[in-house]
């Protein structure tokens, strides 16, 4: 099985040979970016999850960007946010409807034996891992409320 990091470095060399400029740009972006985690959490490599978690950041900055540079006139510079946000995307699995998701908390609720609020965090960190990528932290959070009532 090859690695995250594996997968990105081919897509380099892809880039590199195709002379896309931007897409070879991002991806040394998000290259940096794991390196920088990495050296941060001391791993020598990061988990899915981690790996997740961190897409899911990178996203969440390029959306603001990309409003705060359409707010200012400068459509140049959210041309570019966007082109680095189609290669972050390009990682991330599917993102799952809001039936799926509840899907997924109630089930999660279930293995657990989650019934009440105060063990909200339980459920959020196992969901964490279950669904890595594929709902952002505020969707998440919201359907555990939802479902514990």
């Amino acid at each position: 099985m090859s690695t995250i990091r594996d997968r990105i470095s081919n897509d380099m060399k892809t880039a590199m040979k195709a002379k896309d400029k931007v897409r070879l740009g991002a991806l040394r972006m998000l290259k940096a970016e794991i390196i920088k985690k990495e050296t941060e959490s001391g791993a020598s490599a990061l988990s899915e999850a981690e790996f997740m978690q961190l897409l899911q950041t990178m996203k969440k900055q390029r959306d603001d960007s990309i409003a705060q540079f359409e707010k200012g006139g400068r459509d140049d510079l959210a041309a570019n946010e966007r082109a680095e946000l189609t290669v972050i995307e390009a990682y991330l699995p599917k993102a799952l409807t809001d039936e799926e998701l509840a899907a997924v908390v109630a089930e999660t609720a279930t293995e657990l034996s989650i019934t009440d609020k105060k063990e909200m965090g339980r459920l959020m960190k196992a969901l964490k891992e279950k669904v890595a990528g594929a709902a952002d932290g505020k969707r998440m959070s919201d359907a555990v409320r939802k479902h514990l009532g």
